[in-house]
C-alpha cells in the first residue's frame, strides 16, 4: 500500500461518505470526461499512487511518470513509462521517493528525491531513459539544504535549477547543478523573503521565478524573482485573502505573464488561481467556490495549444473526490470533470501535460483498478481507499503539435524536436527555411541544424501531406529580419515604445521637419498614426515613464534647437507641455533609471558639443544638474545595465570620441569603461545587458553609415562583434522592445538616402 508521509503532500483534507457514495453510485459525468489510459494494478513489486510532480515526454514518445512507492511499504519509489496508448514499462524501481521528472537537452532525466543519499536528506539525480541512474548531489542539511521534492529545471545556459523545502533540519535553499554534478548554493530563504519553496521556472527574461508555501509578512507565502546569481527579490506578500499555500510551480505563458495557484485562501478559502507580471503587478483571477469548482487546485497550471490554462483540484466537486478544469488568462473558469474516486480515479496530483499529439495527461492518487487499495492520511488518521491510482487522458480537441526542446538558439546549432510519424522523408523548416541537416530518432524525435537565414517563428516538420507546427516560436539568436516599411521615411525621429507599439515622432525627412506620429505594432508588424505633436522636431532626447512618452529638446529646422518637453498619454492621444529642460539642446540621448529620465550630451548648434546631464522627475515635473560626461559629445549610445547607465562613442568637439563611460545614478559618479575598437556616433543603440551599438558612421573616416555591429558587456568589460545590420544606417530611432532592437528609418550617409527600413536584431 502507498502512504503520504508528508501532510503537505497530502491532497485530502476531508472524507466523507461522498466518496462511498461515488464508488457505489458513480452517476453522470460531464461532457468531456477523461479515458483511463492505465490504472495501476498495484501488485507486488509494481508502482502505486502517481505522485503530485511532472510528468515527462520522452525522446521516444512515451510518458514518464514517478510514484512514491513500488509496491512495498518504505521509500522505495519507481519511475516507469507508458505509450500514449496505455502499454507500460518499468524503468527504475528503487528511488527513494521520487516527485517527478524533468527531461534534459541531452536526453536524460532529471529528478530529485527527498530520502536517500549519503546522509538520507535526498539527492538530485539523473536517470537514463533505460534505467542507470546516477546520483549528481547528496543533500547534508547544512549549506545546501535538504529534501528536494520538485524536480529541478534546466535553464538556457543547460544547467540545472532546483530547491530544497524545510521539511527536515534547513531552511529552503535554491541550488544548480550540472548534469556532471557541479553543485552550487544560490540562495538560502530567511523567512521574510520565504519558506518551504518548492520550484523555480526561468522567465524569458533570464530570471528566475517561484512561489513559496509560507514565509513573507504574513507567513502566507510569496511569489519572488531570483537572478541567475541568486539575488532574491519579494515580488508579492499573500495574506490569505489573495490566496495562501501557492506551494507548486508558477509557469510563464505566452502572453509573458506567470500564473499559479494558492492551494487555499481566497473568498471561499478553496484557492485561487492567479496572474503575476514580470514586474510583480498581482491579480487574482479566479476564487474558487469550494463546491462546484472543485477545491484546493494542488498542481502546477498547464497552458495548452488552444491558449487556455488547464489544473486539477484535490477535492470536492460532484464526488468530493477533485476535478479537473479549465481557465482562461482573463480569469473564465470552467469545471470540465469531477473524478468519482471509481475506476476514472480520483486525487489528481501530478500536473498536466500536453503530449504532442494533443490530448492532455494526468495521474491521480486513487481509483483506477479497484482491487488495489490505497491508504492516504486524513484528518490525523489513514484512511483505506479503492484503487492505487491511474494515468488518464483528456482530450481537449487539439491538433498533434511540435515540441522544442529549446525555445532558442543559434545559426549552426541543434534542435531537438518532438513529434509523431516522422520519416527519413520529413522536412524541417524554420520559418520557411529549410534545415539540410537532420537526424532522426525513431518517429518521435528529430534533432534538426538551424540553417543559415533560419529568423524567429515557428518550426515545422513535413512528412508527406502532413505538416506539424511547433506550439510556440523559436527564436534564433544574432540574426536580422525586416519589419514592414514606415510609411514616411525619416532619421533623427523621436521615438518611444509603450505598451507594445513604437511610436515614431518627427523626425527629418532630408527637406522637412516632421510633426508626424507613426505607430509601429510589432505583434501584428503594422503600423497606424495617433495624434500629431504639436510644434515640428526632430533630434530630440527620447524616454517612456510609466507608459507616458517624454519628447525633450531637438530642433524645428537643424539650426534652432531648444529646450522644451512634451508628453505624450497613448490612453488619451494628447500631448500636453511639460517643464522645459535646463539646457537647449539637440542629438542628445535619454535613459530611464528608477523612473528619474537622464539625458546625457547633446549639441546647442553653437557652442558645440556638450558635457551636460541632467536628471527629470516626471512625478514632481522638475529638473536637476547632475555630474556632467567626462568628455563632451553628441549623438551617442547609452543603455541602463543593471545599476549604471553606459554611454558609449558619440561625436566630440575633434571627431568620434570611442569613449565608454559608466553613470552610476545612485552616488552621481562616473567610472571609464572599455573603449569601442570603432569608436563612431549616431548609432542605433539599447539594450540592459549587454549594450547594442549598432550602424552609425565616423565622418573622419567616410561619408557613408556602416553596418557593423557591437555589443558592450559588463561583466567582462570588452565589446564584441555581432552579424552586421543588413542595410548601413546612422541616425536610426532606436527602441529595445521585447529583447529584440528596433532601428527605424535612418540614412545612409552624411545628406544621404533617407530610408523607409525597419531592421530587427534579435540578439
Amino acid at each position: 500500500m502507498s502512504t503520504s508521509r508528508f501532510g503537505r503532500l497530502v491532497l485530502v483534507s476531508v472524507f466523507s461518505a461522498a466518496f462511498v457514495a461515488g464508488v457505489l453510485n458513480p452517476g453522470p459525468a460531464l461532457a468531456q470526461t477523461p479515458t483511463t489510459v492505465y490504472a495501476l494494478p498495484g501488485g507486488a513489486g509494481e508502482p502505486v499512487s502517481p505522485d503530485s510532480w511532472a510528468i515527462a515526454q520522452g525522446r521516444d514518445g512515451n510518458l514518464y511518470v514517478t510514484t512514491q512507492y513500488g509496491g512495498n511499504e518504505g521509500p522505495g519509489g519507481t519511475v516507469f513509462n507508458i505509450s500514449p496508448s496505455g502499454t507500460p514499462t518499468e524503468v527504475e524501481s528503487s528511488i527513494p521517493w521520487p516527485f517527478g521528472l524533468t527531461l534534459g537537452t541531452d536526453g536524460n532525466f532529471y529528478g530529485a528525491t527527498i530520502f536517500g543519499g549519503t546522509d538520507g536528506l535526498g539527492t538530485v539525480y539523473k536517470l537514463t531513459p533505460g534505467g542507470v541512474m546516477t546520483v549528481l548531489h547528496s543533500f547534508t542539511g547544512g549549506t545546501d539544504g535538504d529534501r528536494p521534492i520538485a524536480p529541478p529545471i534546466e535553464a538556457a545556459n543547460g544547467t540545472f535549477y532546483g530547491v530544497t523545502t524545510i521539511q527536515s533540519v534547513s531552511y529552503s535553499t535554491v541550488y544548480s547543478v550540472t548534469s556532471a554534478g557541479v553543485f552550487k548554493t544560490l540562495h538560502t530563504f530567511s523567512g521574510p523573503d520565504g519558506q518551504n519553496v518548492d520550484a523555480v521556472v526561468q522567465g524569458t527574461d533570464g530570471n528566475f521565478y517561484g512561489d513559496a508555501c509560507g514565509g513573507g509578512i504574513k507567513s502566507d507565502g510569496v511569489i519572488f524573482r531570483m537572478t541567475p546569481a541568486g539575488t532574491v527579490t519579494v515580488l508579492h506578500n499573500f495574506d490569505g485573502t489573495d490566496g495562501s499555500g501557492a506551494c507548486y510551480p508558477l509557469i510563464q505563458a505566452t502572453d509573458g505573464n506567470f500564473y499559479g495557484i494558492g492551494n487555499t485562501g481566497g473568498t471561499s478559502n478553496a484557492g485561487v488561481i492567479f496572474r503575476i507580471t514580470p514586474g510583480g503587478t498581482y491579480t487574482v483571477i479566479h476564487n474558487l467556490n469550494g463546491t462546484t469548482d472543485g477545491s484546493n487546485p494542488n498542481a502546477a497550471l498547464v497552458q495548452a495549444t488552444d491558449g487556455n490554462l488547464y489544473g486539477v483540484t484535490s477535492q470536492q466537486g460532484d464526488y468530493n473526490t477533485g476535478t479537473v478544469f479549465r481557465v482562461t488568462t482573463s480569469g473564465t473558469f470552467k469545471t470540465l470533470y469531477s473524478f468519482t474516486g471509481s475506476t476514472d480515479g480520483g486525487y489528481p496530483q501530478s500536473p498536466l501535460v500536453q503530449h504532442t499529439n494533443g490530448l492532455l495527461y494526468g495521474a491521480t492518487f486513487t481509483g483506477g483498478d479497484l482491487s488495489c487499495y490505497t491508504q492516504i492520511y486524513v484528518d490525523g488518521e489513514y484512511v483505506i481507499t479503492a484503487g492505487c491510482g491511474e494515468v488518464y487522458s483528456l482530450n481537449i480537441g487539439a491538433k498533434p503539435f511540435l515540441k522544442l526542446s529549446a525555445t532558442s538558439g543559434r545559426v549552426g546549432g541543434t534542435l531537438g524536436i518532438f513529434g509523431q510519424g516522422f520519416s527519413s522523408s520529413s522536412i524541417v523548416k524554420f520559418n520557411g527555411e529549410e534545415a539540410t541537416k537532420i537526424v532522426l530518432t525513431g518517429t518521435t524525435y528529430i534533432t534538426a541544424t538551424i540553417p543559415t537565414g533560419a529568423t524567429n517563428g515557428r518550426v515545422t516538420v513535413t512528412t508527406g501531406s502532413t505538416t506539424l507546427s511547433s506550439a510556440q516560436n523559436f527564436v534564433v539568436h544574432n540574426t536580422w529580419h525586416q519589419g514592414k516599411a514606415i510609411p514616411t521615411a525619416v532619421y533623427h525621429a523621436d521615438v518611444g515604445v509603450i505598451n507594445g507599439k513604437i511610436y515614431v515622432v518627427g523626425g527629418y525627412t532630408g527637406s522637412a521637419t516632421l510633426n508626424d506620429n507613426q505607430v509601429y505594432t510589432p505583434s501584428s508588424n503594422s503600423w497606424s498614426t495617433e495624434a500629431v505633436l504639436p510644434v515640428t522636431n526632430s533630434g530630440a532626447a527620447t524616454a517612456v515613464v510609466n507608459n507616458i512618452l517624454y519628447v525633450i529638446g531637438g530642433t524645428d529646422n537643424g539650426t534652432t534647437v531648444t529646450n522644451a518637453m512634451w508628453a505624450y498619454n497613448p490612453t488619451t492621444n494628447t500631448w500636453s507641455s511639460k517643464a522645459a529642460a535646463l539646457t537647449a539642446r539637440q542629438d542628445a540621448i535619454a535613459v530611464v533609471d528608477a523612473n528619474i529620465i537622464y539625458v546625457f550630451g547633446g549639441n546647442d548648434a553653437g557652442t558645440g558639443r556638450l558635457a551636460n546631464v541632467e536628471s527629470y522627475n516626471p512625478v514632481t515635473n522638475t529638473w536637476k544638474a547632475e555630474a556632467p560626461l567626462p568628455v563632451g559629445k553628441s549623438e551617442p549610445s547609452a543603455g541602463l545595465l543593471g545599476s549604471m547607465i553606459v554611454v558609449a562613442d558619440g561625436y566630440g568637439s575633434s571627431g568620434d570620441t570611442g569613449d565608454n563611460q559608466a553613470y552610476i545614478p545612485s552616488t552621481n559618479t562616473w567610472k571609464a569603461l572599455a573603449k569601442d575598437p570603432t569608436p563612431r556616433n549616431a548609432a542605433c543603440s539599447g539594450g540592459t545587458g549587454p549594450l547594442y551599438v549598432i550602424g552609425g558612421y565616423n565622418p573622419g573616416v567616410s561619408q557613408s553609415a556602416i553596418t557593423l555591429n557591437e555589443s558592450y558587456g559588463v561583466s567582462t568589460n570588452s565589446w564584441a562583434t555581432l552579424a552586421p545590420m543588413p542595410q548601413a544606417s546612422m541616425n536610426a530611432g532606436s527602441a529595445f522592445y521585447s529583447g529584440q532592437l528596433y532601428c527605424m528609418g535612418g540614412e545612409t550617409g552624411f545628406e544621404g538616402t533617407v530610408l523607409t527600413n525597419v531592421q530587427i536584431y534579435q540578439p
